[in-house]
């Protein structure tokens, strides 16, 4: 696949989350500061009790739940979260801290638009407790990922990382709060660059239009 993504206008985005929604409320105080060229036109939860919701209904932005426990299979519950999602057309789809699998048939329906941030430097620990795994390695740098979403978990080709030290005395909390910190610049940078038509994947490779060549430490392309 050799793509490059969308044109230059105001682009619509939807966020999906499952809980407190801080990446979500850092992604609206960038769109608020005039950071990112975009708009979130709906925020998306399998849960009702997600807090992040708040954060949306705040600003006059639509939610919509989509409750896992009213369909009866993992394919029903994708096709009407999918059908949720291509309501509002959006050109970008976030997947913030959104923390259920999704199928092949969903992901292929926004290929190519669809982009999640995971909690550690990929391919390194894919899937769930990150943070823990990365301590009982006895890694010294750990940190976060932003990658297009395709069928195979956490494997779509990356966006962007960036890496954050593992302190001695460090335990899960504390190395968790580091990497959220560091999540939320990432993928407001993410957001930014498809907003503003910098990115285009080959194949498993994104490449950023215009970046500037990145420091020597372990970080995601400068701005």
């Amino acid at each position: 696949m050799n793509t490059t993504l969308s044109k230059t206008r105001d682009k619509k985005i939807s966020v999906l989350i499952s809980g407190r929604g801080s990446n979500l409320a850092a992604l609206l105080d960038a769109i608020d500061a005039g950071r990112i060229q975009g708009r979130i036109v709906r925020v998306l939860s399998q849960r009702a009790d997600a807090a992040g919701l708040q954060h949306a209904e705040k600003r006059g932005i639509p939610t919509t739940v989509v409750d896992v426990k009213a369909y009866p299979t993992r394919d029903a519950f994708d096709a009407a979260l999918g059908d949720a999602i291509a309501a509002d057309a959006p050109d970008l789809v976030v997947l913030a801290g959104f923390m259920r699998v999704l199928g092949a048939a969903i992901v292929q329906r926004f290929a190519g638009r669809m982009i999640n941030i995971h909690p550690a430097l990929l391919p390194s620990y894919p899937g769930l407790h990150t943070h823990q795994r990365a301590l009982a390695d006895g890694v010294k740098w750990h940190g976060c990922t932003v990658h297009f979403v395709t069928p195979e978990v956490d494997v779509g080709p990356i966006v962007g990382q960036s890496a954050v030290p593992v302190l001695p005395g460090d335990d899960e909390a504390t190395l968790a709060a580091r990497v959220l910190d560091a999540e939320h610049r990432l993928l407001e940078d993410a957001v930014r660059w498809f907003c503003a038509d910098r990115l285009s994947v080959d194949g498993q490779t994104v490449a950023l239009r215009g970046a500037v060549k990145p420091p020597a430490s372990c970080q995601n392309p400068q701005r």
